[in-house]
């Protein structure tokens, strides 16, 4: 199905409301307890699956409007579901926070499989929408894929050493900052890689 265009607001909304969804709830609840046939769970954890009905209308109305979903939304609700999945069922919320360094870490993962193969998988993604000489996509792919793996190590630590209540200031504001300036900075520092014939030769 081709893709469909809407209004950019109106995509970021449906991409980033849910996590802010989540961040406002928990705020309002996170002193919170609640009872479920017997078991008392913290305000984090009934947060936590609120935001997976949440985050799955919104991929469904961005499915409808759209035509078309990424691989990585896809991957990123199933990883919702799963840990939400397991949060509750063990009355757990250390699965939940778990789900972003698995994220970050599959991400690294999976780029540094390419790298192995002489290969830029974020070409392959990216390369409609930036088109770039192939030195570049490499410089660009090594970068991303050294910063995903930062990412994944400091969420580790800082859910490991922190208050949930960092965790969660950091998860909804911080990572998504961090990673936008990054991705920010390195296409204007790739410029000199830029193609401005898509046409042309991307040796």
């Amino acid at each position: 199905m081709a893709e469909k265009q809407i209004s950019p607001i109106l995509k970021q909304v449906l991409e980033l409301g849910p996590t802010l969804a989540f961040f406002l709830i928990y705020v309002r609840i996170k002193d919170e307890t609640y009872s479920f046939a017997g078991t008392e769970y913290t305000g984090f954890i009934v947060a936590a699956l609120v935001f997976v009905p949440i985050l799955l209308i919104a991929m469904c109305l961005l499915w409808w409007l759209t035509g078309k979903l990424s691989r990585m939304q896809v991957f990123t609700a199933f990883m919702v579901i799963f840990f939400g999945g397991l949060t509750a069922w063990f009355n757990d919320e250390r699965f939940f926070k778990m789900k972003t360094t698995i994220v970050y870490s599959f991400m690294a993962g999976l780029l540094g499989i390419g790298l192995l193969r002489g290969q830029s998988y974020l070409q392959y993604v990216m390369d409609e929408f930036l088109p770039m000489r192939e030195e570049g996509w490499m410089i660009f792919t090594r970068r991303l894929t050294l910063m995903f793996a930062l990412l994944a190590i400091a969420n580790e630590l800082i859910w490991r050493t922190q208050s949930t209540d960092v965790w969660v200031k950091l998860e909804t504001f911080a990572f998504p900052a961090i990673l936008f300036v990054f991705l920010w900075v390195q296409i204007v520092g790739l410029q000199k890689y830029l193609i401005d014939d898509p046409s042309a030769p991307k040796g």
